[in-house]
Formats: structure tokens, sequence, C-alpha cells
């Protein structure tokens, strides 16, 4: 039977949080350290930037793994790698090529693995959301980040959308802004540029005043 808080006992529960600061602070405030984050949005946008910049970010407070189940390591990841100068965190983050679940599920139950976990994609994965699940649950110590493909301004998918209701931290990319929708809100409202002269191209003028109109 699983424990049974009382109010005074759940509120004296330390959960460990990720320092954030600067800009990653202002978006998404500090948000608990393990659990689900989902990421989602249409090619062109700049998802793919922005997790290589969150990767580079959450190799300051841990390891992290980055599962490239969609590209491998084509040479379009290669060159993700070099724009935010991975080479920095070099020793704090692992490029795994086409991973198979599986085997990823078993290499995160070893001593000293990785902290931190993308999976690009959710779609790729081949995950139903019951094996979503179980892997969420077999690594309650862990922070998996699934990226998915979108359609339209959703989630591709009937599992990715479950996956990304479930998710305790919900990331829209669109137009070089990723903007939070779940439950981790820093004091900007929630959003992340990710690349200022392509929000520029895409929104105009860009004021940051905006934000409210682009959640749903």
């Amino acid at each position: 039977m699983a424990r049974a808080y009382s109010v005074s006992e759940m509120l004296k529960l330390r959960k460990i949080t990720i320092p954030f600061k600067g800009d990653w602070y202002k978006a998404f405030s500090t948000p608990e350290r393990t659990g689900i984050w989902f990421v989602w949005g249409n090619s062109g946008n700049g998802k793919s930037s922005f997790v290589m910049q969150l990767c580079k970010e959450l190799a300051q407070y841990g390891k992290v793994a980055y599962n490239s189940l969609e590209e491998g390591s084509s040479l379009s990841v290669q060159n993700a790698l070099t724009r935010v100068n991975m080479q920095e965190v070099n020793r704090r983050f692992l490029l795994l090529d086409c991973e198979p679940i599986e085997v990823l599920s078993t290499r995160l139950l070893k001593k000293k693995s990785p902290d931190f976990v993308v999976i690009d994609s959710f779609q790729y994965s081949m995950l139903t959301y019951k094996a979503y699940i179980k892997l969420k649950e077999l690594h309650k110590n862990k922070l998996l980040i699934f990226v998915s493909h979108a359609d339209g301004k959703q989630p591709s998918g009937r599992a990715a959308k479950s996956v990304m209701y479930d998710a305790a931290l919900k990331i829209y990319v669109e137009g070089y802004k990723a903007v939070s929708k779940g439950r981790y809100i820093g004091p900007n409202g929630g959003m992340y540029v990710i690349w200022h002269e392509g929000v520029e191209q895409y929104w105009g003028d860009f004021t940051g005043e905006t934000l409210e109109d682009n959640k749903e």
C-alpha cells in the first residue's frame, strides 16, 4: 500500500530542484529534478536548437544523455552540437546513437548513469502509453525529456498527447520561442527565446509582451 501523508508531512517533504538561473529561471523557474518533461513543435521552428541548448544547460547540474533515435549521429546533429558549443560540457553530455528504449532503460539502472535523459523523438521510440508509464515508474529517480513531432499546435499521435498531459513541464516551440504550458512557469510568464533574430523574423517586432496571445 502506498504511503499516505498528512498535510504537514507533505509540506515538510524536501524536493530536489534544478536551480536554473538567468533566462532559464525567468522562463521555467526551478523545476523538480526528476519526472517527465515534454517538448513539441513543428519542424523549422527551433525545436532542435532549443533541445540542444537545454541539454547544455542541464549539464551544469548533472550528466545528460541525448538519445538521438531519429537522426542518430548524422551531420545535422553534429552541426547542432557545434552551434551550442557542447564541447564545453563534454564530460557531462553523452550522445546515444539510436539506442533502443529497452537498452536505454537497462543503461539507466546502472550506477552513475545519466541524471537527465532526452528521447528524440517520441514517435521514433515506438512507445505506447502503457509502455511509457512502465518506463516512467521504473526510472522515478531520473528526469526523462521527450521530444515530439507536432500536428498543428498539438503533439502528433494519441500516445504523444497522453504523455504531454502527464508531463510536469510541457514546452511548446513555435517561431523560435519555447513556451511553458506546464506546472513550472518563471517570472517572465514562461517564455524562453531560442534565437532572437529568428523570433523577430517570425513574429515581427517582438517585445516579449505578447506571450499570452500564444498560449492555449
